[in-house]
């Protein structure tokens, strides 16, 4: 039911921009005005998380290690594992944002035949995340040549080494290729598996089928359904220079890509796919496991008026006496007149002092 709610909102998105692009009045309002609003929700709220991480306050080392800490000389640390000083984080941060170095040695864990715990290895998920994300990375500085001009001498190189195979023509990028596999199988998984499954919402469908769609919508652009890539180019290079010019006509398909692209934009400070920015702010990768070198005092630490148990024992003593809990001070003392519960009886006969 997550899955059909999400894929609803992105056919409903779908019909939105189709219907768009055959009403000339919303032509400048899904080419100008929505890429406009996507891009500065974007960064606002980029900044805004980005800030917000920033500021919260992490006064100790919370480094998650897997290796030995450095410590006595004839003790051999590891460095990429338990970094120890700026080089060290640098090193495993890039290891880590690069290569995906957490997921690579990633287990899944299962119950075998007999009840045996079985572990396994999770190679296809970090192939596929790791195929993703480098072909987005590359599909978006290929598609740099539509935002300026003249293009860049490294759009082209990028350009020219991913249609190195020169399959069809036009020819078939390799990335075009690879990002298509890679998405097809993060939403398999996300179906077969049922533990994936039964976790997943719809904020985990919904960016999935996002990307589906536009990449589909790219695909069917530049290899079936032609468009106008001078009018796409003029509109682009407008966008980038603040001086837009809505096409006179907009291909239903283009319709559809930039105006998924400009959701996809707006929804990115709010999803989980921001974790592109927050991977940098981790404190659990991005500082030195020296807590045994140093120490690391709370340069936010308040005065707080604690409460000792010896007081805590003192304010309670009569309740905590008559509920037979035993007492680890001494007994308060009596208030005067006021004999101490608990106490004997005075004997029979007694007077008072001065009967």
């Amino acid at each position: 039911m997550r899955a059909f709610t999400a894929l609803l909102l992105v056919a409903g998105l779908v019909g939105i921009a189709v219907a768009a692009a055959r009403v000339p009045a919303l032509g400048p309002v899904v080419t100008v005005a929505l890429p406009y609003a996507a891009v500065a929700v974007f960064l606002l709220g980029l900044v805004v998380r980005v800030v917000r991480w920033a500021r919260a306050p992490v006064p100790f080392r919370i480094t998650t290690t897997c290796g030995q800490q450095r410590s006595l000389p004839w003790l051999k640390s590891q460095e990429l594992e338990s970094p120890s000083g700026t080089l060290g984080v640098i090193g495993r941060m890039a290891l880590e944002v690069l290569c995906f170095r957490s997921l690579f040695r990633n287990t899944r864990v299962r119950v075998g035949d007999g009840g045996r715990v079985v572990h396994g290895d999770r190679r296809w998920l970090w192939l596929a995340a790791l195929a993703f994300h480098w072909s987005l990375l590359l599909v978006l500085t290929r598609h740099l040549r539509f935002f300026v001009e003249p293009v860049p001498g490294l759009v082209l190189l990028v350009q020219h080494v991913d249609g190195f195979f020169q399959i069809g023509v036009p020819e078939l990028f390799v990335t075009t290729f690879a990002i298509t596999l890679a998405l097809a199988y993060l939403a398999y998984r996300r179906f077969a598996n049922p533990q994936v499954r039964y976790v997943s919402l719809v904020a985990d469908y919904f960016p999935l089928f996002l990307l589906l769609t536009i990449v589909g919508s790219g695909i069917l652009m530049r290899h079936f359904a032609k468009t106008d890539v001078a009018a796409i180019k003029e509109l682009a290079v407008g966008l980038s220079t603040f001086h837009p010019r809505a096409p006179s006509t907009l291909s239903p398909v283009f319709a559809v890509h930039l105006l998924l692209v400009s959701v996809l934009l707006a929804y990115f400070p709010f999803s989980k796919l921001v974790h592109m920015a927050g991977v940098f702010l981790s404190p659990t990768r991005n500082l030195a496991n020296d807590n045994r070198a140093r120490r690391h005092v709370n340069p936010w630490d308040p005065d707080v008026k604690t409460h000792a148990y010896e007081e805590w024992e003192h304010e309670f003593h009569d309740k905590l006496t008559a509920a037979g809990i035993p007492l680890q001070g001494a007994p308060p003392p009596p208030a005067a007149g006021i004999p101490l519960q608990g106490a004997p009886p005075p004997a029979a006969g007694a007077t008072s002092q001065g009967g």
